[in-house]
């Protein structure tokens, strides 16, 4: 049997599974209460941390009746305030209501409540914080609202830090985020959209976008992409990121994340769509473009000529970043002429002795540097930067010493190392970092020409890239005058006057032709006869 169709197998037959899951029926609760509370523990294994709370209602007639809750998920102080009024506010006169809608719409001072006769419904409800009210002879339940679990508050975000602008970065619960953006865009246009992804973990995804400024026919994409996912769980935003990205085995990223509040309202501005993600910090933005992943979020909070500068570095040094040990290995291997005499005749002098081709050097010293990145990554942060730095000087130090690295090789992976770091977007990163290995093999195989094949090679495949429909490299190719205002350069606010026209095709202007203008001084103003 061949992988693939192995693979085919495989799909159609989780396929199937997944549709017999979708198609069960909807299971009712009985109206004995105790038979209800018997199957509910029982679906549950018993939890010890899922409590049930018999009681009665009234005075007179003493209805039974049972509140679950799952311990650690809910709200003690909700939980004790209406159940405080189900013992002692419940009507003793004869009322028309059923002790049901007496519980549900007079004593119940919560926000959300809801009713359900659906078993699994109950259950997915008690597991994600809610409090399940039984009432014996209905063959119903009541769900109120009173998640109240520990989440980590507002901080600011580590890895997209800025020199001036907001330091409030997302959470792991959804509705914090979307209460952010919210703050951000407080418009009556902001539209939210949510739906359930996930068989086991049913994880809450939202879909944010301003209406009038999203182009439609993206929307309706992303919704069509995020309905289509059938997986059993869903557990940060990298799940789905897989699964709506349109080249799937691309080194580039088609998506962009943030964790930062201000820059998902500011792509939401652009027309492009927010995805949201319970359980994670990192939210989606599409469609990505590639001049996307080197803009910081204080290009805007700068002026304009200094963003300009440090976005044009930012291009320059990924390149470099990319091309810089291959084009030495080329170079000192294939192209000395092109090296001045002086500068040729002291990379002889260090390699003089030196046992391995620079090929080998740099893809040892490569490797290294990875193993050092990582292990500085996983360790604990009091000791992972200091291992790294000093596991770096030591090692660089003690090679070119036993004579097994040039001091020009240490330098060079050294520059490429710092130039990777500038890159605002670690996606784009690590496509930089997966793309030198393989252009250290080109050029040391073919020299410059392997280089120069590889470079073409990957603006082709920039050229083609799509992501939900629009050019990676739009903007640039297809290249759009109007567009370059913020494309390698940011030009100032005031001249910003129209969004990008495939994001927002409804809406595109973005301000009126206001240039301001400084005061005229006060010697001009009284040659005008201006009497102030």
């Amino acid at each position: 049997m061949s992988i693939r169709s192995w693979f085919q197998k495989l799909y159609r037959r989780n396929k199937q599974h997944l549709q017999i899951e979708e198609k069960s029926p909807i299971t009712p609760i009985s109206t004995n209460l105790e038979e209800t509370i018997s199957q509910i523990m029982n679906l549950l294994g018993n939890s010890p941390d899922v409590i049930v709370r018999r009681f009665t209602l009234g005075k007179e007639k003493k209805i039974p009746a049972a509140l679950l809750f799952t311990d650690g998920l809910v709200s003690n102080s909700m939980i004790s305030n209406f159940f405080k009024s189900l013992l002692t506010e419940y009507p003793t006169d004869r009322s028309s209501l059923s002790p049901f809608n007496i519980v549900k719409d007079q004593l119940l001072n919560i926000g959300e409540v809801k009713e359900s006769q659906d078993q699994k419904k109950i259950i997915n409800d008690l597991l994600r914080g809610s409090s399940v009210i039984l009432i014996d002879g209905e063959k119903r339940a009541i769900l109120a609202s009173t998640k109240g679990w520990e989440t980590r508050g507002v901080t600011e975000p580590e890895n997209q830090v800025v020199l001036r602008g907001p330091r409030e970065g997302f959470t792991e619960n959804i509705r914090t985020n979307t209460a952010l953006i919210r703050r951000k865009i407080p418009s009556s246009k902001l539209r939210l959209e949510q739906m359930r992804i996930g068989t086991l973990t049913e994880t809450t995804v939202g879909i944010m976008y301003i209406e009038g400024n999203a182009n439609p026919k993206i929307v309706e994409e992303v919704r069509n992409r995020l309905s289509k996912i059938k997986i059993d769980s869903v557990l940060e935003s990298g799940y789905l990121e897989e699964f709506i990205q349109d080249a799937k085995w691309s080194l580039f990223p088609t998506i962009f994340n943030t964790e930062r509040p201000d820059i998902a309202a500011a792509e939401l501005l652009e027309g492009k769509i927010v995805i949201l993600v319970d359980g994670t910090p990192f939210v989606l933005v599409v469609p990505a473009t590639i001049v996307r992943f080197f803009d910081a979020a204080d290009d805007y909070y700068i002026r304009a000529p200094m963003a300009s500068l440090l976005r044009l570095l930012r291009i320059a040094t990924f390149m470099l970043s990319m091309i810089l040990p291959s084009l030495y290995v080329a170079v000192t291997t294939f192209h000395q002429e092109l090296l001045p005499t002086t500068l040729l005749i002291s990379i002889a002098a260090q390699r003089e002795g030196i046992p391995f081709p620079a090929f080998v050097e740099a893809l040892m010293m490569e490797l290294t540097f990875e193993v050092l990145r990582e292990a500085g990554i996983r360790m604990p942060r009091a000791v992972g930067q200091a291992v790294s730095i000093v596991g770096a000087l030591v090692l660089g130090t003690a090679a070119v010493e036993a004579g097994i690295i040039s001091a020009a090789m240490v330098i060079i992976v050294s520059m490429t190392a710092i130039a990777g770091f500038t890159a605002p977007s670690v996606d784009l990163a690590i496509a930089a970092r997966i793309i030198r290995f393989g252009l250290l093999v080109l050029s040391a195989s073919f020299g410059l020409f392997g280089i120069f094949f590889c470079l073409m090679m990957i603006a082709i495949h920039l050229v083609g890239l799509r992501s939900f429909g629009i050019p990676y490299l739009n903007g640039l190719a297809p290249f759009n005058l109007s567009d370059q205002k913020d494309i390698l350069m940011r030009i100032p606010w005031f001249m910003m006057l129209s969004r990008p026209r495939l994001f927002s095709q409804a809406n595109e202007v973005r301000e009126k032709p206001t240039i301001p203008h400084p005061p005229k001084s006060r010697r001009r103003n009284k040659q005008e006869g201006d009497p102030s």
